[in-house]
């Protein structure tokens, strides 16, 4: 299974670009932190490119600038290329496939007041959410069911008692 997902930052302001046959497509690198520490008590950042197309690509340029807290979910892509001053040398290339595109930052600083993403056509406005980095959000408590005195359960005669496992009918 291909699949990979990843919370950062930014690091420039994603540039939309089109193809000649009007497709579009947006480049942009995010940072991300690692787990743990380095030896001088500093957390290290990976720095992923990332390429995005169509409608996602039109969300990220448009919604999305330098800084700004991302989650993207996509496929892990490899790619290779000749160099051009040297014919001998190959270079390779690995960048993440963006399939959805989401604002995990708080609402001040996503800049427009709503939170959500963009999950491959239809747009998830609501689903984003304020959380610490690698911490899970704590777990809001259900809120109790409403109280309707004016709904019918029906007469409990209809329903015949059931005494012992051997009178069920599977």
């Amino acid at each position: 299974m291909n699949k990979v997902i990843l919370m950062g930052r930014l690091t420039a302001d994603p540039v939309l670009n089109q193809t000649q046959s009007g497709i579009s497509s947006c480049r942009f690198t995010v940072a991300v932190n690692r787990r743990f520490k380095n030896d001088k008590g500093v957390y290290d950042a990976d720095f992923i490119s990332c390429v995005a197309w169509r409608q996602t690509a039109e969300f990220v340029s448009r919604y999305f600038h330098k800084g700004n807290m991302i989650c993207v979910e996509g496929t892990l892509r490899t790619g290779s290329y000749q160099d051009r001053n040297h014919p001998d040398v190959t270079h390779y290339t690995m960048d993440v496939q963006v399939d959805n595109a989401e604002f995990t930052g708080s609402k001040a600083e996503s800049g427009n007041g709503q939170q959500g993403g963009y999950n491959g056509g239809q747009n998830t406005y609501g689903g984003g959410q304020q959380n610490n980095y690698y911490q899970a959000s704590p777990q809001q408590p259900a809120s109790p069911a409403p109280n309707n005195d004016s709904m019918s359960y029906g007469n409990s005669s209809d329903f015949e008692e059931i005494l012992s496992d051997g009178d069920v009918p599977f």
